[in-house]
């Protein structure tokens, strides 16, 4: 996830980091691979150019080239996050590390975006969102994509309500701005309140948090992180979503994944 620049935001890539070193195995990738083939086919990155907005550890960047992508470019604002991808491209990638383009800008930097090249596959998964201008920032991302190509964008599905996206704002800002002590504190407890949450219902929480890398890769804690304090924070109904890419773009809906409560709605367009 691409990170903000902002000293009153989250860096996601310290939180990459901490992936890439307890986290990362060859089983997580094969999931991210799993993730992609889910959104695009088996076939659909062969041969391609594959723009990754907001890279983060760099771990779906190395999945589309494992899966046959032709040109790899991976994009985020965090020098952590650029330093993770670089690091799994020349351990991982080495035979094709000329192929792969790995480099750090923001998508809303209308002078970095004027030297990125169009792609056929545009892929920005709990990216855009996190900018503090996401609509802004998805016109801006869904520039890159060729005709014919795939516009493939995460998004956090906005909901009212005392537990809804505007309490959450709020959360993630105060858990940014709050003292290491303070903000750990509320970690602690959110992670104990899910796991007894998780009991209540009668889940196996080590079960559970042991097979989450069935969730693209990813770790639970490492997510949990992400989520409290992925701040800029904005979401938006899946409508608002679809009506504003086919109103800017005409893009057609090819698929998506609809997330009922606060989390990610996957949609993937395909230009004219």
């Amino acid at each position: 996830m691409e990170s903000t620049g902002n000293t009153n935001g989250y860096w996601f890539g310290k939180n990459w980091k901490r992936f890439l070193a307890e986290n990362y195995s060859e089983e997580r990738l094969n999931e991210a691979k799993k993730s992609l083939i889910s959104l695009f086919g088996e076939s659909e990155l062969v041969g391609k150019t594959f723009l990754d907005i907001g890279c983060g550890s760099g771990l779906f960047s190395l999945a589309a080239w494992q899966l046959g992508a032709q040109k790899i470019i991976s994009v985020d604002i965090d020098k952590d996050s650029v330093d993770c991808c670089r690091h799994l491209a020349s351990e991982l990638a080495k035979d094709r590390t000329g192929d792969w383009t790995i480099i750090q800008g923001s998508i809303l930097d209308e002078k970095f975006i004027a030297e990125l090249p169009t792609c056929n596959i545009v892929y920005s998964w709990g990216v855009l969102h996190h900018t503090g201008k996401m609509w802004q920032a998805i016109e801006n991302a869904g520039r890159f994509v060729t005709p014919g190509g795939l516009f493939m964008i995460g998004i956090y599905n906005w909901r009212g309500g005392r537990q809804g996206t505007a309490v959450w704002q709020r959360l993630k800002k105060w858990y940014c701005a709050a003292p290491r002590w303070q903000s750990l504190i509320w970690e602690w407890s959110y992670i104990t309140w899910k796991i007894l949450y998780m009991v209540l219902v009668l889940r196996n929480p080590i079960s559970y948090i042991r097979n989450y890398q069935r969730n693209r890769g990813m770790s639970w804690f490492r997510d949990v992180s992400d989520w409290l304090g992925g701040y800029p924070y904005e979401a938006a109904t899946p409508g608002d979503v679809l009506k504003f890419v086919r109103d800017k773009f005409g893009f057609s809906l090819t698929k998506q994944n609809i997330n009922c409560d606060l989390g990610i709605n996957e949609f993937v367009f395909r230009a004219n």
